[in-house]
């Protein structure tokens, strides 16, 4: 795993606004949008709002692809789609990427979100990513 990548992932202005955190434990990365009043999207309900969540959900992918194998550089999305399943009530989300195909240039990532509950997802996203693997010849 790269921790200069991790670093600048979660050092981008948009990434820190939203206050996204990583646990990283063995090949598993968590991360945790923690609950913030301005992250409400629907105050009547009160709904995260969709845009923080599925940004969210892209942060943890990137962050997965950069812990399942050396890259030279942050992951770029090529495209993504993301399924709301329920309301993110107003508590912290949590989320996890499975990186089910990594070759030379595209990686293929599935992340799913969750309150309190791991098998009651409040979304999921499903997304390809252009990757730049890192050469032998590389200076780490």
């Amino acid at each position: 795993m790269s921790e200069t990548l991790i670093k600048t992932l979660l050092d981008a202005p948009y990434v820190s606004g939203l206050g996204v955190e990583f646990d990283h434990r063995g090949d598993e990365l968590t991360g945790c949008l923690p609950f913030r009043d301005d992250l409400v999207g629907n105050p009547l309900i009160p709904a995260l709002h969709g845009g923080a969540v599925g940004a969210f959900l892209e942060i943890v992918a990137t962050g997965s692809l950069i812990v399942a194998q050396p890259l030279d550089r942050l992951p770029k999305p090529i495209d993504i789609a993301i399924d709301y399943l329920r309301p993110a009530r107003a508590a912290d989300v949590f989320a996890r990427a499975q990186v089910a195909r990594s070759g030379r240039r595209v990686a293929n990532v599935r992340v799913e979100a969750w309150q309190g509950r791991r098998g009651a997802p409040v979304a999921t996203l499903h997304g390809h990513f252009l990757i730049t693997p890192k050469r032998e010849n590389s200076p780490t």
